[in-house]
C-alpha cells in the first residue's frame, strides 16, 4: 500500500468563505496536496533508508534526504496540518487563557503578533510560509522558503509548530491576486484556536 495519503478536509471547500474562496480550496487541496503525495511517495519507494518512517523523523535528518523528500514530504506535512489549523468562522474557537499569557510575555500581546506575524508571511520572499513556534518554552514567529517547516534540520529556527500560514502564491492567488497582505490579514478569521490551543499544550 502507498505509505502516504491525502487527508480530506475536515469541512466542505466553501466553508472558510469570505477568507478563503470554494475554487481555491478545492485546488488547494485536491490538485496541489494531492501532487505532493504523489511525488513522496515515490520518492520514498526509490528510497529504502526512508521506507517505514514518519515524516517527522524523516524531517530530523533531512538535510541527507533526497530533494524530493524534502519537497514533497514538507508539502504533504505543511497542508495536512494547514487543513487543521483552518476552521470555519463560527467554529474557530479563540486562544487559550494559557495561550494568551505566552502570547503577552513572549510575542508583546495579541494585536503584535498578529501584525509581526503577518509581516514574516509577507516579507516570506517568493513561496513559503510563516510559524508561530514553542522554542525552548517560548514562543518564537518564523518563516521557511518552500515547503520546509521548522521541524527540519535545514532551518533557522526550530520549534514545535502550533500555526502556520501558507504564503505560496497557490494559497490565495485566484482570490487576492498579488495582495498577500489581504490575504494574511483574512486568514485570522479562520483560525482554527481550538487546534492551536491543542497543539500549544502538547508543545509545552
Amino acid at each position: 500500500p502507498m505509505a502516504f495519503t491525502l487527508p480530506p478536509l475536515p469541512y466542505a471547500y466553501d466553508a472558510l468563505e469570505p477568507a478563503i474562496d470554494k475554487e481555491t480550496m478545492t485546488f488547494h487541496h485536491d490538485k496541489h496536496h494531492q501532487t505532493y503525495v504523489d511525488n513522496l511517495n515515490k520518492a520514498v519507494d526509490a528510497d529504502e533508508n526512508l521506507k517505514g518512517k514518519s515524516l517527522e523523523e524523516i524531517f530530523t535528518s533531512i538535510s541527507t534526504a533526497p530533494k524530493a523528500v524534502r519537497n514533497n514530504g514538507g508539502g504533504h506535512w505543511n497542508h495536512s496540518l494547514f487543513w487543521e489549523l483552518l476552521a470555519p468562522a463560527d467554529q474557530a474557537g479563540e486562544p487559550s487563557a494559557e495561550l494568551k499569557a505566552a502570547i503577552d510575555a513572549d510575542l508583546g500581546g495579541m494585536d503584535k503578533f498578529k501584525e509581526d506575524f503577518n509581516a514574516a508571511g509577507a516579507a516570506q520572499f517568493g513561496s513559503g510560509w510563516a510559524w508561530l513556534i514553542v522554542q525552548n518554552g517560548k514562543l518564537k514567529i518564523t518563516s521557511t522558503p518552500n515547503q520546509d517547516n521548522p521541524l527540519m534540520d535545514v532551518v533557522d529556527e526550530r520549534g514545535e509548530v502550533i500555526l502556520g500560514a501558507d504564503v505560496w502564491e497557490h494559497a490565495y492567488y485566484l482570490k487576492y491576486q498579488n495582495r498577500r497582505a489581504d490575504y494574511l490579514k483574512s486568514f485570522w478569521t479562520v483560525v482554527n484556536w481550538n487546534k492551536v490551543n491543542e497543539l500549544y499544550a502538547a508543545a509545552k
